[in-house]
């Protein structure tokens, strides 16, 4: 999910510059929308992770 984040970022970037800016704000704004939402699981992963007193293992 973070990686699609950043594939849109570097969309709206990218589309700046070729001028297009009804789609940069278009990418902007669901790269914005799924780094919240990224940012949200991964806390809610922290929190039940630290209730839980489980320990991820590298394998």
């Amino acid at each position: 999910m973070l990686r699609a984040a950043i594939i849109f970022f570097v969309l709206a970037l990218i589309s700046i510059l070729l001028g297009a800016y009804g789609i940069a704000g278009l990418s902007m704004e669901i790269g914005k929308i799924l780094l919240t939402v990224f940012l949200i699981l991964a806390l809610i992963s922290f929190v039940v992770s630290l209730v839980t007193g489980k320990k991820q293992t590298l394998t």
